[in-house]
């Protein structure tokens, strides 16, 4: 992986550019373009291409009680008790729900999603029982193709160069790909192993700015260790702990994506993102749910033993018997690893016209109406001293 560093003059170029913003842009936005969404990851946003694919059970949500909240007539294999978080993007973008890339005749004129549960960013992740990231930028070729030979060479163009696209991955990288294997944490310090999911996103980003795609969004990794089925595995699960080597993999992975995001800014012209904490955003809800109008943050709405932690939801897996709550809308998680609907929706808005202290530089309005910023003193000096503290 290329590593990146500012200089002093960047830094100063970067305080001259941000104060002539400040004096010269408003916030207004371009005429309306075909807009379209692309979306690539985990079970975080699989819409159910795993549904048509051949894979443990583990990775399958088509079956009840998923969806159970009546949004969906039948479970489509998104693992949530409705939609995800895509779905509402999707709705404040004035775009309809993007369908996933094996649906049969779906139609990609205003995008589509490649997620697939179980999925990583590492091809080495859950291999053989997932689509992986390289896989999916493979099925973003074959959607250029069907672009260019339905609207046309020059429109497609236009649509990939005005398309969000939103990335959600690498949870599983680090539960199942580096913690769940002893032979990879004998080979990898964590360092080293975070490096090499940062690396392959980084040439992922870089695929698709080469095709065109200049705005892009991210979704960054929560706690992973107060996930329920990471509670139940912590030794210390009766007092009711979070399993902090995954949250320490979490945050190392987050640090590292802001870092090269914040590097792409100034090295690709053109290029524009949306970048957040979801770790403390959603740390907060599980520590304090009531200040949400929540009731639960640590148990599982759905699943067995300890937490709800163990992965029984819908009685497809090993073990047949789960338990489930009466209302999942008063739960942050829905099964052992999944939020709820109510979670993905609270996210999706916080995304979608946060300020940019919370999800900047740009949210994902600005991208999807082209937005410019307008920057206020404060933002400049926030932006200043990032950077200082950057180099």
């Amino acid at each position: 992986m290329t590593m990146f560093s500012y200089s002093s003059s960047k830094v100063a170029i970067s305080a001259c550019f941000a104060l002539v913003i400040l004096c010269f842009r408003s916030n207004v936005a371009s005429a309306q373009k075909h807009t379209a969404f692309f979306i690539f990851g985990d079970s975080s946003v699989d819409p159910g291409n795993n549904n048509y694919i051949d894979t443990i059970p583990e990775n399958r949500a088509n079956h009840k009680p998923y969806g159970q909240n009546g949004f969906f007539k039948d479970p489509t294999g998104r693992f949530s008790d409705g939609r995800i978080i895509v779905d509402f993007i999707a709705e404040y973008a004035k775009l309809p729900l993007i369908p996933p890339f094996l649906e049969p005749s779906a139609d990609y004129s205003h995008g589509v999603n490649f997620a697939s549960g179980g999925a990583g960013i590492l091809s080495t992740t859950n291999e053989g029982q997932a689509i992986d990231l390289s896989t999916q930028l493979k099925y973003f070729e074959e959607v250029e193709k069907w672009l260019a030979e339905k609207l046309g060479a020059s429109e497609a163009e236009e649509v990939i160069s005005n398309a969000v696209y939103f990335f959600s991955m690498g949870s599983n990288d680090y539960l199942g790909g580096y913690l769940g294997s002893p032979r990879m944490q004998e080979l990898h310090h964590p360092e080293q192993y975070v490096g090499m999911v940062i690396g392959n996103l980084t040439i992922a980003i870089q695929e698709l700015y080469e095709k065109g795609a200049r705005k892009f969004g991210f979704l960054s990794l929560c706690p992973l260790g107060c996930l329920p089925v990471m509670r139940a595995l912590n030794p210390k699960a009766g007092e009711g702990g979070c399993f902090q080597q995954a949250n320490s993999l979490a945050l190392a992975h987050n640090n590292a994506l802001k870092t090269l995001l914040n590097n792409l800014h100034y090295l690709l012209k053109d290029f524009k993102y949306c970048n957040s904490d979801f770790y403390n955003w959603l740390q907060d809800r599980i520590n304090n749910p009531s200040d949400y109008d929540l009731k639960e943050g640590v148990n599982a709405c759905c699943g067995s033993g300890p937490y709800g932690g163990v992965y029984t939801c819908g009685g497809t897996k090993k073990v047949a018997t789960y338990e489930l709550c009466d209302n999942a809308n008063d739960y942050v998680w829905w099964d052992s690893f999944h939020p709820t609907e109510r979670i993905h929706e609270q996210f999706a808005k916080a995304l979608w016209d946060g300020p940019q202290a919370s999800v900047g530089p740009h949210n994902l309005q600005d991208l999807f109406f082209d937005h410019e910023i307008e920057l206020t003193i404060g933002d400049i000096v926030d932006i200043i001293t990032e950077n200082e503290e950057i180099v």
